[in-house]
């Protein structure tokens, strides 16, 4: 009896003893993928593609198999007992793994210090409002602002008495005495603007936005991250709508804001959190599949975009076309100066409204449609759908008719979309 007791007692110390050992060799395993990740985090800085080609990289901690897609954690809350560490995950809004997976990219690609993806792109605006604005704030604005924020910044005009002060950024004389006259505490434009294509001196604004006390914001949505960064020419704020070019594939409805400074990265997660502007773990997945080939991407479409823009400037039935890539583009050095990437959206007035809405109904490749960005073109007439919100008089001062077309030009082959507006205008 003795014996066997001595035998079942010898095996299961062995057992244990073993398993001690796989758990071991396991944790080293992890603690090897840890030390990888940390080393690729802080090794040489990598240029801007190969991080997006390696987006697992960026999770908040090593994933044990290797997996090239970071695991979607989709649930709404977590253990908190089964956690440790200086990092622990309690409710989604406040904090989710596959989301901290790419606000840590982006953080790293606008050269930030941290980063909130919102459920939707108004959301990063409105949670930059939400952050800098208060009751009774002062906010200067580029006049050729997307038609959702000029929509929302009417809301906090009428809520919190916010006033708005909308100027030409490219008159600096003006921007100066707005700002020396009044208590600014933000300044917020697009470069490219959209719809009006202006290209926007980012190094001077800031620059001009500082002196005089007041942070500054840039909507990055038409750049993105691969062409422009805002951060690095002076802006306290990059925020872009993820809907669009990053994503790619026009599947998904998302935004990110990037701060510059820990402070103000702290509290954009404050109020992210406080008003649940966190976007939900699956639409992460979504743009993590469009993301690898944002270079590619933009290339095809600047490419398209232009030999498109250069055909229509040799049409007689158009009156002008506004794309930064053309010698014809006010700001064209300027653009070839700050952005790697032109984007493919330009804007075409047509010399009659007739004409322009003809070949809105008329076009078969090209949808009517809002949004830019996705893989099939697709043309727009401002004044009735994107800035519908807008006046006739604010349109005429951001030089946008009745009569004109926003095109955003996919990654079609260029001869069947020159095709298709030949037949439409005729």
């Amino acid at each position: 009896m003795f014996s066997i007791l001595y035998l079942i007692r010898h095996t299961v110390k062995r057992e244990r003893i073993e398993l001690q050992n796989k758990i071991d060799e396991s944790q080293t395993k992890v603690d090897i993928i840890t030390l990888n990740y940390n080393i690729y985090r802080t090794s040489m800085k990598k240029h801007v593609e190969t991080n997006l080609s390696h987006i697992a990289k960026f999770a908040p901690f090593a994933e044990q198999t290797g997996a090239s897609h970071f695991p979607i954690y989709n649930t709404g809350t977590f253990d908190l007992k089964k956690q440790d560490g200086d990092k622990i995950y309690d409710y989604t809004r406040s904090d989710n793994p596959t989301r901290e997976m790419l606000e840590n990219l982006f953080t790293e690609v606008e050269g930030g210090a941290g980063c909130v993806c919102t459920h939707t792109g108004i959301a990063s605006v409105a949670l930059l409002f939400e952050t800098v604005l208060k009751a009774n704030s002062h906010i200067l604005v580029e006049a050729d602002c997307y038609g959702g924020t000029f929509r929302l910044l009417k809301v906090f005009k009428e809520k919190y008495n916010v006033t708005v002060h909308f100027a030409n950024f490219l008159e600096f004389d003006n921007m100066e005495e707005i700002l020396k006259n009044n208590p600014i505490d933000l300044v917020l434009c697009e470069s490219p603007t959209n719809p009006g294509l202006k290209i926007i001196d980012l190094k001077k604004v800031a620059t001009l936005a500082h002196d005089n006390d007041a942070l500054f914001a840039v909507d990055n949505s038409l750049a993105t991250f691969i062409s422009q960064r805002p951060l690095e020419l002076g802006a306290d704020f990059s925020l872009f709508s993820t809907t669009k070019y990053i994503s790619g594939h026009g599947a998904v409805v998302a935004g990110a804001i990037v701060a510059k400074t820990k402070e103000l990265s702290d509290e954009i997660h404050y109020y992210a959190n406080a008003g649940g502007r966190s976007q939900n773990p699956m639409d992460v997945y979504l743009i993590t599949l469009g993301i690898p080939t944002l270079k590619v991407r933009m290339k095809e479409h600047e490419k398209n975009s232009i030999i498109i823009a250069e055909y229509l400037e040799k049409q007689d039935y158009i009156v002008k076309v506004s794309h930064p890539s053309l010698k014809s583009h006010p700001q064209h050095e300027l653009a070839k100066e700050q952005m790697d990437y032109i984007p493919g959206l330009f804007c075409v007035d047509f010399n009659s409204v007739e004409l322009a809405e003809q070949f809105i109904e008329k076009t078969k490749i090209f949808g009517e449609k809002c949004s830019f960005g996705s893989p099939d073109s697709r043309i727009e007439i401002p004044a009735k759908i994107s800035h519908a919100s807008f006046s006739k008089e604010e349109l005429a001062a951001i030089g946008i008719a009745d009569s004109t077309v926003r095109f955003s030009i996919g990654l079609e082959n260029v001869e069947d979309l020159i095709a298709d507006i030949e037949q439409a205008v005729k």
